[in-house]
């Protein structure tokens, strides 16, 4: 067997959303970049290259559960950097399909790691994409003694009562390594398995691991026939239509919406060169600075001249109250900071459904 060429980055999940947006801002002429992915008819409209991909970044169509992609990617290849962004999402969805999450995300990683192993490939660093949902329902404060504790997922009992929130205390915004994680449903389970398998891995092989807590991520780019995707496509698809969004629970659970170009800059930031943190670390990436729901719903509704929006009362098993995040530390020790607050980026983002879609305002 010939010796691997060394160098360059493998990205799973390479043509997606995050994915494409980091693949150009991070290919270089000088080294290989190779996406792997299953192009999911779910979330691509076709099995062509996806034209956000960089022009430079080679794309090897494979699934990676599939012990066969991995041998065919490492058979003559030992990249530097691995980001693994391949995932099932959804919150909902994964309470209905727990064995297709936890084959993707759990078994899907630990197929990673032994083809790493297999074909003897240690990369200088591994990129994983984590969630905000790892931290379940978060702490919350207490408003009469201050003091500060983690809360159980809401119960089916208390959704159908309404009882949205947990009376008596507040939301603090998550950190990590200071939140303790508390995962609420199948999908944050997985996550939160496949940060636990790379860091058990990667603390055995002398690899530097990062993870990644990504809140809401959004924008240009974002597949628009994947039913999963998010709200913003939904809700930005019924106001284009005319129609009144409708919100759920009361419409002031918090989301914390990061733009997709602040996200693939914390990426890039991570795997480039010149970041030298060593060892496992963890940043929150997000914002920082929180919306209600039913805010990001008028926002979007004014945008289009839609009706305002409907609280429904309605509910999802498993979602949590409220989501955000401090950046503090990604401020300090990445000197990363999010440059598109959410009104500027959800108009931008309106304005390229729009086109996207042929339509005017």
């Amino acid at each position: 067997m010939s010796e691997a060429t060394p160098g360059g980055v493998l990205v799973t999940g390479g043509a997606g959303f995050i994915g494409s947006a980091l693949s150009r801002l991070s290919v270089s002429p000088n080294a290989r970049w190779v996406a792997v992915d299953t192009l999911n008819p779910r979330i691509h409209e076709s099995q062509e290259r996806p034209p956000a991909l960089h022009p430079s970044a080679e794309l090897i169509t494979g699934d990676i559960v599939d012990p066969a992609t991995w041998d065919h990617v490492l058979a003559d290849w030992s990249p530097d950097v691995v980001v693994h962004l391949a995932a099932e999402t959804d919150t909902g969805l994964s309470l209905d399909h727990p064995v297709r999450f936890s084959t993707v995300n759990v078994d899907g990683t630990a197929q990673l790691m032994q083809a790493l192993r297999r074909h003897n490939v240690t990369p200088r660093r591994i990129v994983v994409a984590s969630s905000r949902a790892v931290y379940g329902e978060g702490v919350w404060r207490d408003a009469a003694t201050g003091d500060e504790r983690t809360r159980s997922q809401r119960t089916h009992s208390e959704l159908l009562a309404g009882q949205w929130d947990f009376p008596g205390a507040s939301p603090v915004a998550a950190r990590a390594g200071l939140t303790p994680t508390n995962t609420s449903n199948v999908y944050a389970t997985t996550k939160l398995a496949q940060e636990g398998l790379l860091s058990a891995w990667c603390s055995s092989h002398g690899v530097d691991l990062s993870i990644l807590r990504l809140q809401n991520v959004y924008g240009p780019g974002q597949s628009l026939i994947n039913p999963y995707t998010g709200i913003l496509a939904l809700f930005v698809r019924l106001a284009a239509e005319g129609k009144a969004i409708p919100v759920y629970e009361d419409g002031a659970m918090l989301r914390d919406f990061v733009h997709i170009d602040d996200v693939a800059r914390a990426f890039a930031t991570v795997i480039s060169e010149d970041y030298a943190e060593h060892g496992t670390t963890m940043y929150d990436i997000g914002t920082g600075a929180p919306a209600s729901v039913f805010e990001v719903a008028e926002a979007i509704a004014s945008e289009l001249g839609a009706p305002t929006p409907v609280v429904t009362g309605n509910f999802r098993e498993g979602d949590v109250r409220h989501a955000w995040c401090e950046v503090a530390d990604a401020f300090s020790r990445l000197e990363w900071s999010p440059q598109i607050d959410w009104r500027t980026g959800i108009s931008a983002y309106v304005n390229w459904y729009l086109e996207r879609n042929g339509a005017q305002r």
